[in-house]
């Protein structure tokens, strides 16, 4: 077996009862390496197309990279991966911390779940073996809460946990696990289909090391790392602010959502207000960094709030995802809501972006007389009232009132109430991040098209671009090879187990490559990279076209691309022809523009893609 491996799978049929451990093969390791890519090869396998994703049927795996847990820095991800809830196709989620190399460390490559507990339950991990263990102790509990008891009831603090809270165990369509108590696999309600399969959380501790191939190579390679991180003017900021570093340039320059998407920073939210929300204004509370496994930047920290509204004591600092669709996005500059919101999700399991953004829906919505107050229960949702922010995110995740439908998610609530739909701001039903494509242009093809809608950690040239000067970002011909070259790299990136913030304070994408290499011990040089990113975009989005899933189901809403174009601010007049970026994309990748399919002759070139050619193309 190459190196990076355990060499083994865990498969847990809820429903029998039943654990059973499986080879981890060497060409399903080199072909899809790890992560969401060997997720969305097992899940295309053992799903048939059509199921429930709350049913007994969708599977959810846990999935750390070859490069979790081992020496080499910045290697502390893991992805969940299933069928969606929201968008009715392929999800994959990653996440920080230290829950990933935990798993790794405990000798499983992935776990992976189907079946429906009769009562709940959790998974039990330790040095190479499992066991279902029942968990109506527990069930009630917030992800903070079940962490401790876990650690308690397992007699060893040192167990990480990746937990659903109450807000799963709802199975509302917002929810997600946490792992570590504040670090989240966050969207496309991987924390719904745990709640309706009764799993309450995986609990895991691992003694054991990762095999790699060059372990002095990785040593060598980290001693670059820190290298070129020294020489990148973006490290202090990063390592003192973590991603709040940017929030309040982000506010400004019409990169982030602002009055739900309707308004400009500058204009709508101004200066002074969006410096209330940066790191440097947060970090008052800020009581030391926090960092993931092997992460040399600790961009991350942890607070203690004892006064004001919401005295919550030890809780964490909000990122910059979270600051934005709790800010701006609903025109809030009120700290504590902000740290409340903060805390709401990560105790109940809230996606924050999908979370806020409903919440500004529903805010925009009720400012124009389309929902009422009693609607909402008596709260009075107007623009900026932290109060009325934090009562509704209450009622959310509690379930309750007007919050039990809203805690599915704005386009569910939409149909619900059969009113507001044309105030939403979504990618095939799921929230938009806080990245706006109209000033990063290739974010349109992103959210939109990517076989994980509505995400900005998919690649592509759109997050370059925010930077870059009108004459050069607003340019509609030739984007598709850039385009998809940037996304199959990201693949790669987030299938090996890395975090993509390294690529944000100087590493570089060949730094990545050689990691690779010496953990896998085979080479992995940029057209390996190449290839390999294709070969799981494809898996992915042979998931999607399985379903019945076609290029004009994937949908965008029409503010967020300019349709009409602001009136005022950095981004005014500015449309975005989403339409060519992702003519050019699907150009470049040999995707069919209309059924979405790939050519036969690209699936054969790629290899390992056997299954998909036969379902597409009936031999």
């Amino acid at each position: 077996m190459i190196g990076g491996y355990a060499g083994k799978m865990l498969f847990v049929d809820l429903t029998r009862g039943e654990l059973v451990e499986r080879s981890l093969s060497e060409d399903l390791a080199r072909s899809f390496l790890g992560g969401y890519g060997i997720g969305a090869k097992v899940l295309y396998e053992m799903m048939q197309p059509g199921v429930d994703p709350l049913g007994p049927d969708n599977v959810i795996g846990f999935l750390p990279g070859p490069a979790t847990g081992t020496r080499a820095l910045f290697c502390g991800r893991y992805t969940i991966v299933h069928k969606s809830p929201i968008t009715g196709g392929w999800n994959d989620a990653n996440s920080g911390g230290y829950f990933g190399p935990e798993l790794k460390k405990a000798g499983y490559d992935a776990v992976f779940v189907s079946g429906i507990s009769p009562k709940p339950v959790y998974l039990w991990i330790k040095d190479g073996t499992a066991e279902i263990r029942d968990a109506s102790h527990l069930w009630g509990l917030d992800t903070k809460e079940t962490w401790a008891a876990l650690q308690e009831e397992l007699g060893d603090e040192k167990i990480r946990v990746a937990a659903i809270g109450p807000s799963g165990e709802r199975v509302s369509l917002l929810a997600c696990p946490i792992n570590d108590g504040h670090r989240a696999p966050g969207r496309g309600g991987g924390g719904a289909v745990m709640g309706a399969k009764r799993l309450k959380a995986i609990a895991v501790r691992g003694t054991g090391t990762v095999p790699v191939a060059n372990p002095e190579k990785i040593l060598a390679i980290n001693k670059a790392v820190v290298k070129m991180m020294q020489e990148h003017p973006a490290t202090p900021a990063w390592s003192e602010y973590g991603t709040t570093s940017i929030t309040a340039g982000s506010i400004l320059s019409g990169d982030c959502a602002v009055k739900n998407w309707a308004g400009a920073g500058i204009v709508d939210f101004g200066e002074e207000r969006a410096q209330k929300l940066s790191g440097e204004a947060l970090d008052k509370y800020k009581v030391k960094k926090y960092g993931c496994y092997n992460c040399p930047l600790g961009c991350g920290a942890e607070y203690e709030v004892n006064a004001g509204r919401w005295p919550l004591g030890p809780t964490e600092r909000p990122e910059y995802e979270t600051s934005g669709a709790f800010g701006p996005a609903l025109l809030c500059d009120e700290e504590d809501a902000l740290l409340k919101a903060n805390e709401v999700c990560n105790r109940y399991g809230l996606d924050t972006i999908s979370a806020g953004m409903t919440i500004a829906w529903a805010m925009e919505c009720y400012e124009r007389g389309i929902l009422t107050k009693e609607d909402l229960d008596g709260i009075e949702l107007t623009w900026g009232n932290g109060e009325a922010i934090v009562a509704l995110l209450q009622k959310m995740a509690d379930g309750e009132g007007c919050g039990a439908v809203l805690a599915n998610g704005s386009a569910y609530a939409a149909r619900v109430w059969n009113k507001g739909a044309e105030y939403l701001q979504t990618a095939s039903g799921i929230e938009i991040p806080m990245h706006d494509p109209r000033l990063g242009p290739g974010l349109a093809r992103t959210y939109q098209f990517d076989p994980t809608p509505g995400r900005h950690v998919k690649g592509g040239i759109g997050i370059g671009q925010l930077g870059l000067p009108p004459e050069e970002k607003y340019v509609y011909e030739g984007t598709g090879e850039a385009d998809l070259k940037a996304t199959t790299f990201q693949e790669v990136l987030n299938s090996l187990g890395f975090c993509m913030f390294a690529l944000s304070v100087g590493v570089t994408p060949q730094a990545f490559h050689d990691y690779a290499e010496a953990i896998l011990g085979i080479p992995f040089t940029a057209e390996d990279s190449l290839n390999t990113g294709l070969r799981i975009l494809n898996m992915r989005l042979a998931f999607n076209l399985r379903e019945g899933i076609t290029p004009a189901d994937c949908t965008i809403s029409e503010r967020v691309v300019g349709k009409p174009p602001l009136e005022a601010g950095p981004l005014a007049g500015v449309t975005i022809d989403n339409e060519k970026l992702a003519r050019n994309f699907f150009t470049a990748a040999h995707w069919d523009l209309e059924t979405g399919k790939p050519s036969r002759a690209s699936l054969e070139q790629l290899g390992q893609l056997e299954e998909v050619i036969r379902d597409l193309y009936g031999s």
